[in-house]
């Protein structure tokens, strides 16, 4: 079976993946590499439980993984699935520790329908077998118990696998099984922890038995892990389903080593000012040490790290005793509260450009409303001054004119003369400065309508109009 990808780049191979028998599963991550097949001509075959084979393809058979086939056997013929093919067989060999020498036997063929009639006719028998067994094992007062019986897949054999606590002479066992299935008989001795995984379960922590699933090798374990670790020797707790040590006190018990080497001795005591303090309890991973001044009965317990107690320590070495077991206490800064919704603002970088604005132009001089841009000290309004004056302070004729202010294009944008402000000398203050109304306009004083004059006996500007390029000036 192939699988096409999207991208049309290439193909998912299935081939690699077989059934997830527990812990047998193997994944051939080369079954879709062409001529892998023919790299190698062993074959692993699998059979009932945990029982696995290693044959040669002398026959050089279209194996692939899943297949049924039919291998050698001593007597007749046994029945397999294939498991792996190609380069990783002799990996696996050598992972199971086979001998070069060993004698390895060959593939026969693909299972025939006759072949299964067989294979399945012999299953059928083990249960049966199995009870049958156990009886005649009590008649023969016998210390073991027979866990599984496994039939050839020819029906000329069975294997009987049981678990003792000690040597077991099953001699006699051995011929009063023979004459009552008529079968030839293998005795296989097999551990608590095999049968446990072969029978498989649910454990205190809730997932399958790690020995029904995943392990292949098991180590022994010793109650001297639970003491590193520091577990209550219960026995309750520290078994698991085969009634032995679980497996899983293996797992962290180097961890737990290398941490109680950075925590000082349970023997140390010390000693202070005021008390003499003796080890009371330890959490090792966090490297905290629990300190109590009595020796059986918890006082005054006092909790500081590894590091402070060798400090401690050295200073009771050096004949100092400190005021007390904990350190000074720092008080922490009191970290600064940012706006997190300032920080998302729409308006945030508006305002650093106007920041950027204001930086770059200069200074503007501040006007007064209705002075027309003129900086008039605070005093009396002048009244008609000369011309130079008015041109030098912006308002003269030729100056608005060029403006866009003239006196007949004040008339022409609209507004009629504007009416002369009666001139009282009784009431006006010369110190006042008069308010004058700013419309928007202020070169123009704030008015569109043109202003008299205040001294009609100022000398008139001459216009003088442009001379043509070609005529000539007049003589005098």
């Amino acid at each position: 079976m192939e699988y096409k990808l999207y991208n049309g780049g290439g193909g998912l191979c299935c081939k690699g993946c077989s059934r997830h028998d527990k812990q047998l599963n193997t994944y051939d991550w080369l079954a879709d590499i062409p001529g892998n097949a023919e790299e190698c001509d062993m074959v692993e075959i699998q059979f009932k439980n945990t029982r696995k084979g290693y044959y040669r393809n002398s026959n050089k058979l279209p194996l692939e993984k899943g297949d049924v086939v039919a291998v050698e056997a001593t007597p007749g013929h046994d029945i397999g699935v294939v498991t792996l093919t190609g380069a990783l067989v002799p990996l696996q060999m050598r992972k199971a520790n086979l001998k070069p020498d060993a004698e390895i036997k060959r593939v026969y063929r693909k299972a025939k329908p006759v072949d299964m009639d067989k294979y399945n006719e012999a299953k059928a028998r083990e249960h049966d077998t199995m009870i049958r067994s156990r009886q005649i094992a009590i008649e023969l007062n016998l210390n073991m118990k027979i866990g599984d019986v496994e039939y050839q897949g020819d029906g000329n054999k069975a294997i009987f696998y049981y678990i003792a606590d000690e040597r077991v002479d099953f001699r006699q066992l051995i011929k009063v099984l023979a004459e009552t299935f008529r079968v030839r008989i293998e005795m296989k001795q097999i551990g608590a922890r095999q049968e446990a995984g072969r029978i498989g379960g649910i454990g205190p922590c809730g997932r399958e038995l790690c020995c029904a699933t995943w392990m292949t090798s098991f180590v022994s374990v010793s109650t001297s892990a639970a003491r590193f670790q520091d577990i209550s020797l219960n026995p309750q707790k520290l078994a698991g389903q085969c009634a032995k040590l679980k497996c899983c006190l293996n797992y962290e018990v180097d961890c737990y080593v290398e941490a109680q080497k950075r925590l000082p001795s349970k023997e140390i005591q010390l000693e202070t000012k005021d008390n003499t303090f003796f080890y009371f309890k330890a959490d090792i991973l966090t490297n905290q040490v629990t300190y109590s001044t009595d020796k059986s009965v918890p006082a005054n317990l006092v909790t500081i790290s590894g590091r402070r107690a060798f400090e401690v320590m050295g200073m009771n070495k050096k004949g100092t005793k400190p005021e007390s077991l904990l350190e000074a206490e720092v008080k922490p800064e009191t970290p600064r509260t940012a706006d997190l919704l300032d920080q998302d603002s729409l308006t945030r970088f508006d305002r650093n450009k106007k920041k950027k604005k204001k930086a770059g132009q200069a200074p503007r001089p501040q006007q007064q409303a209705g002075t027309g841009g003129n900086n008039r000290p605070q005093g009396q309004r002048p009244q008609g001054g000369g011309g130079a004056q008015r041109q030098q302070q912006g308002g003269g004729n030729a100056q608005r004119q060029q403006q866009g202010g003239g006196g007949g294009q004040r008339q022409q944008q609209g507004g009629g003369p504007r009416p002369q402000r009666p001139n009282n000398p009784n009431n006006r203050n010369p110190a006042d400065k008069p308010i004058l109304k700013n419309n928007g306009n202020s070169g123009n004083g704030g008015n569109n309508a043109p202003r008299k004059d205040a001294n009609p006996n100022r000398e008139k500007p001459k216009i003088v109009k442009p001379r043509p390029a070609n005529e000539k000036p007049a003589q005098e």
